[in-house]
């Protein structure tokens, strides 16, 4: 068996005993990833009624699915995404590059001038395996949706990013706490353990 098909028979072994994949399946959230965005939210008082949230990355739409799930109908959740994504109850979706200023434009006109309470980014590059170029792939993503953030969240307003530590990351914290009023790095019981992914929760001063 070739090295590929080890590690790859592994990961499969490890996701399907993984028991926060088992629980998604059990309630049917879209993925794990909503426990991350649930422990979050619990610690940090991320989603209120009414809140205007823009999901950045969405797809499959775990985070998106439990947004609006706490919104229960009181407020707007607009997920973004390159790739396709199955219709959600309580979510606009707009299939389309956010780094693409035709995407942005639209993303924009949706918001209708409306400041934003709430920016999530669970995004992650396709890996190549190559630590260097994952990590550069990364760092670029997350420095666009800081730089999105800043532009739409209005006052009081939040940033919840998957950040990857490694090259570049005690600088994007530091941009991060340049341009909001608090900036902490948390790293949620669902995250896996040997993942080197963790969350930037930033907030913007208040008006």
């Amino acid at each position: 068996m070739s090295r590929r098909s080890k590690s790859s028979s592994r990961w499969l072994r490890e996701h399907f005993d993984d028991p926060y994949v088992q629980r998604a399946q059990q309630e049917g959230w879209r993925s794990r990833a909503a426990f991350k965005l649930q422990e979050l939210d619990s610690a940090e008082r991320l989603i209120f009624p009414g809140a205007t949230i823009v999901d950045l990355g969405a797809a499959p739409g775990g985070w998106s699915q439990y947004a609006a799930r706490a919104l229960a109908g009181r407020g707007t959740v607009i997920a973004v995404d390159l790739l396709a994504m199955d219709e959600l109850p309580g979510v606009t979706f707009l299939q389309g590059d956010f780094r693409e200023q035709p995407v942005l434009d639209a993303l924009l006109e949706m918001l209708s001038g409306r400041r934003v309470d709430l920016v999530m980014s669970d995004m992650a590059p396709n890996m190549s395996g190559v630590d260097v170029v994952d990590q550069a792939r990364a760092a670029d993503l997350e420095a666009l949706a800081l730089d999105f953030s800043r532009k739409v969240l209005g006052p009081d307003g939040t940033l919840v990013m998957k950040l990857f530590q490694g090259a570049g990351f005690q600088e994007l914290l530091a941009e991060a706490r340049r341009h909001f009023s608090q900036a902490r790095v948390r790293k949620p019981k669902a995250s896996r353990q040997r993942s080197s992914e963790a969350y930037l929760v930033a907030r913007k001063p208040g008006a």
